[in-house]
């Protein structure tokens, strides 16, 4: 399996440079899985990879279909040879099959099974308690400032105004679960 180091360098190397907020939120996103370590046990250097590539979607030189989790679960997949939780981890991350459908994407589910509650869980926590300049964020901030960056009428919009109760109450339950930890602010 991929370490955290290797994967910090990576989207490092295909972020920073080119998408610096984008690079910044996933810092903020794998500092976030980090402060989940104690709680994870053997899932936590998973969790904090996933964390690092979940947005690895959005670089210029992985863009194939523009529908970022499947691009970066494919990029991990066929580039990497990356193991396949992982690859599930990042194709399904923050509500992404609501936003598949929303987009006419049936490929997702069909190459990448779910992965389990749990982890999907942790790192929809993740990335909705980390803004955009990677500091921590209350998970209701983190959904107000994604729908305001999107007209009404945008497929993002659209699908995180589906998905946002179930954002909400994947990121309560790792709250609930993990306590302080896991607090936003």
């Amino acid at each position: 399996m991929m370490h955290a180091k290797e994967a910090r360098e990576l989207v490092r190397e295909l972020l920073e440079a080119e998408l610096p907020r984008r690079w910044a939120h996933s810092q903020g996103v794998a500092a976030r899985a980090k402060s989940l370590a104690g709680q994870l046990a053997e899932d936590a250097e998973l969790l904090e990879v996933a964390a690092w590539f979940h947005d690895v979607g959005y670089a210029p030189r992985i863009v194939s279909t523009g529908f970022h989790p499947l691009d970066g679960a494919r990029y991990l997949r066929d580039r990497l040879q990356a193991d396949d939780l992982l690859c599930r981890l990042v194709a399904h991350h923050t509500g992404a099959v609501i936003e598949a459908e929303e987009r006419g994407i049936v490929e997702l589910t069909d190459e990448f099974a779910p992965p389990p509650a749990v982890l999907l869980d942790a790192l929809t926590y993740c990335d909705m308690t980390a803004g955009v300049d990677g500091k921590p964020v209350d998970v209701d901030d983190r959904l107000a400032e994604i729908l305001d960056r999107y007209p009404p009428d945008h497929v993002v919009h659209r699908a995180i105004t589906r998905s946002s109760p179930m954002l909400r109450a994947a990121t309560r339950s790792v709250q609930s679960k993990y306590g302080e930890g896991a607090r936003s602010r």
